[in-house]
């Protein structure tokens, strides 16, 4: 091929919005064994261009945990136009993952490198009549009343930068447990109180660790000050209890320019609403 020639075959970058029920996956990242998210995109990805590809998350769920506006991105040298692939995995994915919206981005952007933030939410149902339709998504906790103004109460002082080592668990790769919480809101709805939760990056485990003991604290056996004491002093000890995992989903990730419009990524977990 002289200078002059272009190049026929080249990688191109992707970025996809991907959404997943995790209740049948062993979390986000590929493992030796269990069914992963990571894992079966890429095997789909792989079949239709006949190469082994690696997709990148911006974020690794746990077991059971969902994910509403995860992003990831991936590399191939295919003709494929970049918005054209998520009909394209659509087509061969399991009905529990869904490609929002897929676009070619440039090899500068990275899903898990250029994210500024993460959001998360955890969902609990506080009726004591069980619903069908609701346990796959929410803690179904309705052995005492919760109060959302204490949750919230013990969740403000948390915005700023802190080390939350208490809600880290063990097995992390991570050197510190420093991090910056950018909003931290609960709320009620009927019988659901939603819990979210926005920082540069999290801990393993954080949330459902954190919203362990917010529970304890909106039933009112824990003080506000109680709580604000663990985390203060780094009490990992006292941390006991971590939410269920299909109370937790990923909401959204947050970059410097938005690749896609609002509908697609910013509020794709439906709340629900119900009195009884």
């Amino acid at each position: 091929m002289s200078v002059d020639e272009e190049p026929t075959d080249f990688k191109k970058r992707t970025a996809l919005v991907v959404q997943y029920i995790g209740t049948n996956f062993c979390g986000w990242q590929k493992q030796k064994s269990g069914r992963t998210v990571q894992q079966t995109i890429e095997t789909t990805i792989t079949d239709v261009v006949g190469k082994p590809i690696r997709i990148q998350g911006a974020g690794r769920t746990d077991t059971g945990v969902h994910a509403a506006g995860q992003f990831a991105h991936f590399e191939c040298e295919s003709p494929i136009p970049g918005n054209k692939w998520s009909k394209i995995l659509n087509d061969r994915l399991p009905e529990d993952i869904n490609i929002r919206a897929s676009q070619e981005v440039s090899d500068q952007w990275h899903a898990q490198f250029s994210a500024l933030w993460r959001r998360y939410r955890y969902t609990i149902y506080t009726h004591p009549t069980p619903n069908l339709f609701v346990k796959p998504f929410a803690w179904h906790y309705y052995q005492a009343p919760l109060d959302e103004t204490l949750i919230q109460a013990a969740l403000t002082p948390l915005l700023g930068r802190h080390h939350l080592s208490a809600f880290h668990r063990s097995g992390s790769s991570r050197s510190h447990s420093w991090v910056e919480i950018q909003a931290a809101e609960c709320s009620r709805r009927g019988s659901f109180i939603h819990i979210e939760i926005q920082a540069n990056g999290f801990l393993y485990g954080m949330v459902r660790l954190l919203v362990g003991m917010l529970v304890e604290v909106g039933q009112g056996k824990l003080s506000l000050e109680q709580f604000k004491d663990i985390w203060i002093n780094e009490r990992r000890d006292l941390v006991k209890y971590s939410a269920p995992a299909k109370g937790l989903c990923l909401l959204r990730v947050g970059y410097p320019k938005s690749l896609f419009p609002p509908h697609i990524w910013f509020d794709s977990q439906p709340t629900f609403l119900l009195t009884h």
